[in-house]
């Protein structure tokens, strides 16, 4: 039976608090497997690590470190918001099976490319990532629009 997605989306909304109170973007990750197994959790740390490359997918796939590919084959990612278009390709290249986000109004990504690729896509449209990501936003809309590469 799979992981329970609710829980997977907690996980991945209290990585994006701890990022948000450490002066980062508040976006949270976690890759958990079938059986819920967490083989990574983390969260956006372009500005604590003053990283070109650590969004909040890419930050979960780090803390889970090396594994075979054969590992991401049976996972979830989770992660607050639509994964741009290089957290997408991270997950496309290892086979990670679903990908589960909390919003896409704030911003959409990849998802094209992630439904042509037959990943499992479903955006829980969830408030809270919707509500930290604006007050984000209000608050440091330049390093919002840095983040996303504008």
């Amino acid at each position: 039976m799979p992981f329970d997605d609710q829980k997977g989306m907690a996980i991945a909304i209290e990585e994006a608090k701890k990022g948000y109170a450490e002066g980062g973007v508040p976006i949270g990750g976690a890759l958990i497997s079938e059986d819920g197994t967490i083989l990574g959790r983390g969260h956006n740390m372009r500005f604590q690590k003053n990283s070109a490359i650590l969004h909040g997918e890419m930050s979960t796939l780090e803390s889970a470190g090396r594994l075979p590919g054969s590992a991401y084959k049976n996972c979830t990612m989770y992660t607050t918001l639509s994964p741009c278009n290089m957290c997408t390709g991270a997950c496309l290249m290892y086979g990670i099976k679903r990908i589960v986000m909390g919003e896409n109004e704030t911003f959409v990504g990849g998802e094209d490319w992630i439904k042509e690729k037959g990943v499992e896509l479903i955006n829980l449209n969830n408030q809270e990532c919707k509500d930290l990501m604006a007050k984000f936003i209000k608050e440091r809309p330049h390093d919002w629009y840095e983040d996303i590469g504008e």
